[in-house]
């Protein structure tokens, strides 16, 4: 039976996870779920840890500090690669993933070896979002594709599916981008290798509660980063 693991990076999500859990394990009896906390000063990790005491499909890694989104998402590809995954599932914990998608993401991946989870495939599909994140979110994404080349439609897209296959193909430890920006680099890296990516249309409704974490920072490492994966695609080092 195929093992698929659903990796959940988490700070300061006590308000979201125990839901979350509850409602990514009912989708599919082959799911495990791995949450990555990164030391959640509002009991995140003690909450998931109450919760994995009870049910050996839930596991949990706590780090020692906030070391960011895409450290926190290499460390749950290690893990899963480690553990024999076959799919692996990454989503956000602030239920702006709706778990009821993953179905669909399973049957996408058997003709795919990356499945997004895409907001802008089928028009806008986002709820609840004030304009001026939108329009930010959803013209990053023409940006990338007018400098990268990457003919996806949401390469910010934090919703995926990997097959194993495309993680073991992909050196993690030289992936260094955070934010919007890891979604961009690791889904350009796929294609660069010639990877099969399908998008799956989802409507992507803004956090559950909870504050955002979204900053200047990963703003402004997006908008230069991309230059720096074309560069390095026409060098020949991705």
């Amino acid at each position: 039976m195929e093992k698929i693991l659903v990796i959940v990076p988490t700070y300061n999500e006590r308000h979201n996870i125990e839901l979350l859990i509850g409602r990514v394990l009912e989708v599919d009896s082959r799911i495990d779920i791995l949450v990555v906390d990164d030391n959640s000063p509002d009991g995140t990790s003690q909450i998931v840890e109450a919760i994995a005491s009870e049910n050996k499909r839930v596991n949990l890694i706590k780090r020692g500090s906030k070391m960011g989104l895409g450290s926190a998402y290499i460390t749950g590809f290690k893990y899963a690669l480690k553990q024999g995954a076959d799919i692996i599932i990454q989503m956000d914990a602030d239920l702006s993933h709706d778990p009821k998608y993953i179905p669909q993401f399973l049957q996408a991946i058997r003709s795919a070896d990356l499945v997004i989870g895409s907001r802008y495939v089928e028009g806008v599909n986002v709820v609840n979002w004030p304009i001026e994140r939108l329009l930010l979110s959803y013209f990053a994404n023409v940006y990338t594709r007018i400098v990268t080349g990457l003919p996806v439609h949401d390469a910010t897209a934090g919703f995926k599916c990997f097959k194993r296959e495309v993680l073991e193909s992909i050196d993690l430890d030289e992936i260094i981008s955070d934010g919007y920006c890891f979604q961009i680099e690791m889904t350009f890296r796929c294609w660069r290798k010639g990877f099969k990516i399908r998008e799956v249309p989802i409507i992507f409704v803004d956090r559950h509660s909870g504050s955002s974490k979204m900053s200047k920072r990963i703003i402004w490492e997006a908008v230069w980063k991309v230059w720096w994966l074309r560069l390095r695609a026409i060098l020949g080092r991705l």
